[in-house]
């Protein structure tokens, strides 16, 4: 029995590290895949496990951006804070985008911590997730449309400015209230609104999921408590390995493909995952 829920906690690492980058929503394919093959587990505990398994999606993030992210070094220093001494090792431009990205995660941070159990108990079922992956299915495509001659006026993470990070922040907001609108879809969707390139709209959300899952998945661990027996703890250590693995896989596909394509191919899944989840309810093959 135990083999089994080890061999379903991979399934969900899988799903995990595909979906978190991509922007189709992992909350709420997630939600999506424990209607089917549910996790035999308290309700408790799976509700901390389907964020804590993205602590492994953010370790692909750290491995794969090391050198964009990490703030201290000489090497590859472009804006040292000082030519000589404690100064030259402190990179001021990667400074600067940590600061941009904590302003971005305020919204949906204060809004997380004060109603978090609220709309988990209000909107995580299918049919908002289904509602929302249609609708930001639909934003992908508008939004791709209407940029499609359209020259970005940002084209690195590291130029988006203070009122920049914070409008994708409110984004976010939308994401953090609503499973299905999707994380990075709703900071893609937000920052190619607002006049950023694909590329650099895709590394933005990158780095923006450090502070905001570890965030998130810390609130739950401490809600949760440490108190774990053995297979819950092997379910959650499988969980993140194997989103980890995944994650690594999927984030440099993801650098490739928007290289030569738009996210309108995002936007069509979502559309007809959306409407395929809508029928199942409706016909009561889910709940």
């Amino acid at each position: 029995m135990e083999i089994i829920e080890i061999l379903k906690a991979i399934l969900f690492g899988i799903v995990e590290g595909i979906t978190e980058w991509l922007p189709i929503s992992s909350t709420g394919h997630m939600i999506l895949l424990n209607d089917i093959v549910k996790l035999d587990v308290s309700k408790e505990f799976y509700s901390m496990f389907q964020v804590v398994i993205q602590l492994g999606a953010i370790l692909a993030v750290v491995v794969l951006f090391w050198n964009d992210i990490w703030p201290f070094g000489r090497q590859n220093n472009a804006e040292p804070l000082a030519q000589h001494g404690a100064g030259a090792w402190i990179k001021t431009d990667i400074f600067k985008l940590w600061f941009h990205i904590l302003v971005s995660t305020i919204p949906a941070a204060i809004v997380g911590v004060l109603f978090d159990d609220l709309f988990e108990e209000l909107f995580y079922n299918y049919r908002v997730v289904s509602i929302m992956l249609i609708i930001f299915g639909v934003a992908f495509i508008v939004i791709e449309n209407h940029n499609k001659h359209q020259k970005p006026a940002v084209t690195e993470a590291k130029d988006i400015t203070y009122a920049l990070a914070f409008w994708i922040g409110m984004f976010q907001l939308i994401a953090a209230i609503f499973p299905g609108t999707s994380r990075s879809g709703a900071t893609i969707v937000g920052a190619l609104l607002l006049g950023v390139s694909r590329k650099a709209a895709a590394e933005y959300t990158f780095y923006l999921a450090v502070p905001v899952m570890f965030g998130a998945s810390l609130l739950k661990i401490l809600k949760f408590g440490l108190h774990f027996t053995t297979i819950e703890a092997t379910i959650l250590l499988v969980g993140m390995i194997v989103a980890f693995v995944v994650s690594l896989i999927v984030i440099k596909f993801l650098m490739g493909y928007i290289k030569k394509h738009d996210f309108k191919v995002f936007g069509w899944y979502r559309i007809v995952l959306g409407a395929i989840v809508l029928a199942c309810g409706f016909a009561g093959l889910i709940k």
